[in-house]
This record gives structure tokens, sequence and C-alpha cells, in this order.
């Protein structure tokens, strides 16, 4: 026995219509068939009623503004302004400190750093995601085709063998009545709008990360220098000690405490170059490059860049429009709202229209002819009556999801304005650290030279000069590490405040 299922020449279009086989194949297809029209028309009718005026179960998500103060706790100080800060100025707040080398290094971050491209592929995901999702509101369509050989047995027919041919279309729509598909929807939306603000927190995230990482490398190299210029002066100290020992004006313990000097601050310099090496390598990898790669651009000594003179903050409210973590956990808690609507379609009826057409014969020289034509179609619904509970558990493992989803949504408010408060207070206390510094360091370069003064004209101890020498090195290195400390938090702050990712990802973060 032989089947062919295919598409009935009835189907095939208007030209075809005109040739007198089809128009026969037609009207046998039509009076054969044509008692089960009405009722499939008036199924379709009615189920497409309820799927335009049917709504989507489960609760809607409402985004409400979150309460905040309505300022900063923290004392503005240090050039800290509560003024509303320019949003062109925050996308780019790294300009600010007026280091060409920087901002070269932060523009190729943005296109070649790993974490930014991994953000953007997971957005490629969660787009691709949403459209799957959303073709559970279109019908399918499905070919088939075959060839099967089989043979029945002769204890219980005649042992015939026989050969089926089959090839048709299998269509099936199931209609979203009470919202389950578009609750999907929902949820892939949100999910899509969250993970654009996964790459819009990696882009701050990298962009602090990558001017951090160049304050490190110019602080290492001003405390380097600081060392190196000690380590001279010592290095003369020493010279002239050996001198005056050789002459019999000293004894040997001078020399030696000033040799003891010398080599203590010339051990610090591996620690400083390692700490340096470090930095670079990390700044390297953060755009895309081998370690080591920056080497040769960062090779030449520059100052640590300086501070503007007035840096705005604006408000509460504005850092928390505006962080991307906090938008992120905002669209996770509507994609698990979505999720709830979700399960509780799974408590309603699904209807679905459903239909397979094609051509049937014994013999492959007649399956083309209007007699050979098979077709089915009808409604289905079905309802999941009782499944031992676990439809309404699933509803109430969304809902619990959704309860931790708010709760993470209001930790992370809390953490954020935690964030910047800590900034706040550090970038003003640390300035005022730098002041008192800037003081110490200038009154021990003067206690240096008046000690070596005093020494050479014999009024005071060699151990007075040791002392002025070793605090002067040990304040100059603080000094250095207090100028990057202060930069840092003010970079800390840009990040906290929610800033840098603004305009710099409009392709990934356009409307589809």
């Amino acid at each position: 026995m032989r089947q062919i299922r295919f598409v009935p020449k009835c189907l095939e279009g208007e030209t075809a219509m005109h040739h007198p086989i089809v128009q026969r194949d037609c009207y046998r297809f039509y009076m054969r068939e044509k008692r089960f029209f009405p009722a499939i028309l008036l199924f379709t009718a009615i189920v497409t009623g309820l799927f335009l005026t049917g709504c989507a179960v489960g609760p809607d998500y409402t985004k409400e503004e979150p309460a905040s103060p309505s300022q900063w706790r923290s004392e503005l100080a240090g050039g800290l302004t509560p003024d509303e800060f320019r949003p062109e100025a925050l996308a780019k707040w790294w300009t600010t400190l007026n280091d060409p080398k920087l901002t070269t290094l932060v523009e190729r971050s943005i296109k070649g750093n790993p974490d930014i491209k991994i953000a953007m592929a997971r957005i490629r995901e969660s787009r691709a995601l949403r459209g799957i999702s959303r073709a559970g509101l279109f019908p399918t369509l499905d070919a088939s085709a075959g060839v099967t050989r089989s043979r029945s047995s002769e204890n219980r027919e005649d042992g015939t063998e026989s050969t089926l041919y089959s090839t048709g279309f299998d269509a099936g729509w199931e209609l979203d009545v009470f919202g389950g598909t578009r609750r999907s929807m929902e949820a892939a939306q949100a999910d899509l709008e969250a993970s654009q603000e996964d790459l819009h927190d990696a882009m701050v995230t990298m962009l602090a990360e990558v001017t951090l990482n160049y304050v490190e490398v110019r602080t290492f190299q001003a405390r380097l220098s600081a060392t190196k210029a000690n380590i001279k002066t010592q290095q003369e100290t020493y010279s002239l000690n050996e001198s005056m020992y050789r002459s019999g004006i000293i004894n040997e313990l001078v020399v030696q405490q000033s040799l003891r000097t010398l080599e203590t601050s010339r051990s610090q310099i591996p620690g400083l170059e390692k700490g340096l090496a470090a930095a670079e390598n990390r700044l390297s990898v953060l755009l895309g490059n081998q370690p080591g790669e920056l080497h040769p651009e960062l090779a030449e000594e520059q100052p640590i860049p300086v501070l503007p003179a007035t840096v705005a903050v604006g408000i509460p409210a504005e850092t928390i429009r505006r962080r991307p973590d906090i938008r992120r956990a905002e669209r996770r808690l509507a994609a698990q709202t979505a999720r709830i609507g979700v399960a509780t379609a799974d408590l309603y009826p699904r209807f679905r229209l459903l239909g397979t057409i094609g051509l049937e014969s014994l013999h492959s020289d007649n399956f083309l002819e209007g007699d050979s034509l098979a077709w089915s179609a009808g409604p289905g619904i079905s309802w999941k009556i009782f499944h031992g509970g676990a439809i309404r558990q699933n509803i109430a493992v969304q809902s619990a999801r959704q309860e931790q989803a708010l709760i993470q949504y209001e930790y992370t408010l809390l953490k954020a304005q935690e964030e910047v408060e800590n900034v706040l207070t550090a970038y003003v206390k640390d300035q005022h650290r730098r002041e008192s510094l800037v003081k110490a360091v200038a009154a021990a370069q003067r206690t240096v030279l008046l000690a070596k003064e005093q020494y050479q004209a014999g009024l005071v101890d060699f151990n007075n000069v040791l002392d002025a020498q070793r605090s002067l090195l040990l304040l100059e290195d603080e000094l250095a590490q207090s100028n990057g400390a202060v930069i840092s938090n003010l970079i800390r702050l840009y990040k906290a405040l929610g800033g840098g990712w603004t305009n710099q990802v409009q392709e990934e973060n356009r409307p589809s």
C-alpha cells in the first residue's frame, strides 16, 4: 500500500483554477467536506473573539518611583556641590581629569574590553529569547515526507508487503486566550532590558577600572620618583660620610648607619616596580591587549591627574534613576512579576486549531488526482484538571521569586546610597589628609636641610640626619599615595553616581 500526502491543486492559486481537472478536484473536495466548514468557522470565530477580548492572567506590573532622601547626608566639601550635573559631562567624566593619554586609553577600552563584548553577546542572546517567546503567538506549519516499506505477519494476515509514500503539511495554532504567551513575552522583554542594563553596568565598572589602574600606574611612578630622589640624597650622604671616615673625622658607625639607610631605601624599589608592572598589565588586559603591551606607551613618567575645581553630585533621586544596577534589579522584578502570569495561565484551558492536508493513494500513478485528497481539520481544547497541586505550587514558586526580586531591588537601592555616601566621605577626608601631608613633607624637607647643615657644623649627631631622611622618604611616599587616593575617590564617586554608560552603547540599546 502506498500513500502520498501533498497540497491539493485547488489550493495552489488562482492561475490553476482554469484547468478542467483542477476544477473537478475542487468541486469534489467542497461537496464532500462542506458539512464540516460551518462548525470550524464557528469555533474559529468564538475562540478568536475570546482571544481579542481576553485579558492576561496574573498580576500587572506597575513601575513606581522608589523613595529616596532629598539630599546626601555626607559633608559636601572639597569642591563637591549639590548642583545637578550636566548629562554630557557625566557621560564622559574622565575628561574632567584633563589627561589626553587617559582619554585615549578609555576610548580604546570601550571597543576592546572583553567584559563589554560578553555583555553585548548576552544582549543578543536575550533578544533571540524574546523572539522565541513572541513566536508562540503565531500559527505553526510543518512539512513532512517519507517512504516506509512494511510486511504483515503471515499468521495474522496474508503476509503481504507494501510501500507507503507520504508527504504533506501539518498546521496548528494555539490561541493565547488567557495571556500566558503574552506574559512570557513581557518577561522576555524585561529580561532583554535587564541584559542591556548589564551592559551599562559593565561599562560603568570597566571605565572606572581603566581609570583607577591608570592612576595607579602614575601613582607608582610618583612613588618611584620620590624614592629614587631620596636614594640619590642618601647616596651623597653615604659618600660624604665614607670620605670623612677615611679622613679620620668620624668613626665607622656613622658610615654603616648611612649605608643601612641607603640600602633600606633601595630595597623598596623592586616592590614598587612590581606594583607598577602589575598595574600596567591589568590596564592592558582591560583594553583587550596582551599583558605588558602598554609598557612602551606608559614608560614615560607623567604626573598624577589633578582634581577638577568643582564636582556636581546632584541629589539621590537622580542617582537612583541613572545607576544601571538599580535599573537592572527593577527590570528583573518586572520579569519575575510577568512569570507569575505565565504560571497562572496553566490553570485555564488551552484552545487550538489543528489541521493536516495532503494526498493518499495506493498507486503512484494516480496520487495527484483529486480522489487522492486526504485532510483533517478541527478545533481542540486541553485542560490540566488534576496534577497533584503542581500548578498552584508553581504559582507559589514564581510568587516567592517575585518577593525575592523585590527585596533584592530594595537592597540594591540601599547599597547604592551607601556606596555614594561612603565615597563622598572618603573624597572629603582624603583631601584633608593630603593637605596635612603637603605641609608635613615641606617641614620634612626643611628638617633634612637643617639637620645636614648642623651635622656638618658638628652641632648635632648623625642620627638626626638619618631620622630626618627616613621621615622625608616616608612622608613623600605617603603624599604620592594620598594624591592617587584622592583622584581614585573621585573616580569611585563618578562610578557610584552611575556615570559613563550613556552615549557609549547606543547600538546595543536601540529599540527592537
